[in-house]
């Protein structure tokens, strides 16, 4: 009673091998390699209308040949539906109003839709969900450096600004907000003060004031810019954008509910839960000010998400910085609503910067932005002469996101990405481009059926058989870089049976079509 698990090796040795007679050895006491002769006596017996051929090799391995029939209906199988019957509530992007939206936020947009589509093609109901930080300390900053450049809270004053301006022009204030409040004693004060006066607007619905005004109207040049992005980078839209003003209520009623109960616990003036019981480490949840921290809005980011949809499982995508944080966060909630916290998932990478560029950091205002990314990518395209296409600059940009495995650090190369040699998204829609044109030269042309495949028409069927199995792997480990690795040898693939074999005009054009 084994599981027999099958791969891929070298295409000399055939097309599937299994260990399973070294499995069964193990179990039986018998000689491997006997048991995998046996085994494929009975594959030729019995499985002769699939299997072309089957040999033993080395200890005991066994390698199987499909035939041609068995390799069309694999190359034809549908993709799979594992998560049919399944809710998952996705959360990406997450950019905070008021402050730039940096590279790691491009790579969650880009990283984040494309695992969000493997889920919803896999069969699940998906939830697409983004998170910002419209109330907080970064808030804070950024409204004294916005009130301090207008001379006053003077929100005529903000019609002045272009809305070309208003990404660049607000980020500059947090930054300014940000150096004021390290380093001048006075400035961090009214920081702390204009901190607790957004709490208090939402909390009394003030629209109205002088410092409303100005609030409101910078947290919507944010969530426009945010727009205005999303779409130019083709992403689908989202089902639900949620402000941590929106959660934070129910976030601190239930910590201070749970803190009665002996969930958290007081310190120093502070609500902390104390994670050192289970390996992990305190954080406090409402600081000595009274005031929730980003955990007590991540908890009623959690209680939201469970309440409205009662997920299977729900996707976080954030900074490998922030592991430790969630793992924290996680177990808190897991302590009064455990269903919830342990169908929460939290997926982290790595740092994203320009290649060759410093860390960055919105505090000093050296970022890397989002748009400094796609920007490098067109100046890399500019430089090649070749005036390639917005679709061209954006196949770029994902695609050298999507091919890396997520959790390590990223060091996006423009010229490598915008390349039409090598592992990026131009090459691989270059293989498309020409595999379009040879259809579009068909035209109507017939093509036959397949059969008495020569060895590079073969080879490249083969190859065409690892799609679903790829988008399997792919969906079950939430990795979409096996699909960009697949791809990227499917196009040279392509590419060498294209500069070898003629197709239009050839006699095997059938076949071939």
């Amino acid at each position: 009673d084994v599981a027999v698990e099958l791969t891929r090796p070298d295409e000399q040795f055939g097309d599937y091998a299994t260990s399973v007679a070294l499995q069964l050895a193990k179990r039986l006491g018998t000689n491997q390699r006997e048991i995998a002769e046996q085994l494929a006596v009975k594959i030729r017996e019995n499985l002769a209308a699939s299997v072309a051929d089957v040999s033993v090799a080395g200890p005991g391995f066994l390698n199987l040949t499909l035939t041609e029939t068995a390799m069309i209906g694999v190359a034809e199988s549908e993709l799979s539906k594992p998560l049919l019957g399944q809710k998952w509530v996705m959360e990406y992007s997450d950019p905070n109003p008021f402050k730039p939206l940096h590279a790691g936020h491009l790579y969650t947009t880009l990283v984040g839709d494309t695992i969000a589509r493997l889920v919803e093609h896999a069969g699940a109901e998906t939830i697409r969900i983004n998170y910002g930080g419209d109330v907080g300390l970064h808030v804070g900053r950024s409204m004294w450096g916005i009130v301090h450049t207008l001379g006053g809270e003077i929100p005529e004053k903000l019609n002045k600004i272009s809305e070309a301006e208003r990404p660049k022009w607000l980020g500059d204030r947090y930054v300014e907000g940000t150096m004021a409040d390290e380093t001048d004693e006075v400035a961090h004060a009214e920081i702390i003060t204009m901190n607790k006066r957004v709490y208090q607007l939402h909390a009394d619905g003030d629209h109205d004031s002088l410092f409303a005004r100005i609030y409101w109207t910078c947290r919507q040049w944010s969530y426009e810019y945010f727009e205005v992005l999303y779409r130019e980078l083709q992403v689908h839209a989202f089902d639900r954008v949620i402000p941590e003003s929106e959660v934070t209520p129910l976030g601190a009623k239930t910590v201070q509910e749970q803190l009665a109960k002996g969930v958290y616990k007081e310190s120093d003036g502070a609500i902390v839960f104390e994670g050192e019981p289970y390996g992990l480490h305190t954080r406090v949840f409402i600081n000595s000010h009274g005031l929730p921290t980003y955990e007590a809005k991540d908890v009623g980011l959690m209680l939201t998400k469970w309440n409205d949809y009662h997920y299977d499982h729900s996707y976080y995508i954030t900074a490998n910085e922030q592991a430790q944080y969630f793992q924290v966060m996680f177990k808190s909630v897991e302590q009064f609503l455990p269903e919830a916290a342990q169908r929460a998932i939290s997926m982290t990478h790595g740092l994203v910067r320009l290649q060759g560029g410093v860390k960055m950091s919105s505090r000093r205002g050296n970022i890397v932005t989002a748009l400094d990314i796609l920007r490098a990518a067109r100046d890399a395209g500019a430089q090649t002469g070749a005036k390639p296409s917005e679709e061209t600059i954006l196949a770029a940009v994902k695609y050298a996101f999507a091919k890396n495995r997520i959790g390590g650090d990223i060091a996006y190369d423009p010229k490598e990405s915008i390349a039409l040699e090598g592992n990026s998204g131009p090459y691989l829609q270059y293989a498309h481009a020409r595999a379009r044109s040879i259809l579009a030269k068909a035209g109507k042309l017939a093509a036959t059926e397949l059969s008495g495949l020569e060895a590079d028409e073969r080879s490249l069927l083969r190859k065409i058989t690892e799609y679903a199995e790829v988008v399997e792997r792919a969906t079950s480990e939430l990795m979409p870089h096996h699909i960009c690795t697949y791809l990227y040898e499917l196009a040279q693939k392509f590419n060498s049976f294209y500069e070898h074999n003629r197709v239009i005009g050839d006699e095997r054009q059938g076949v071939r079509l």
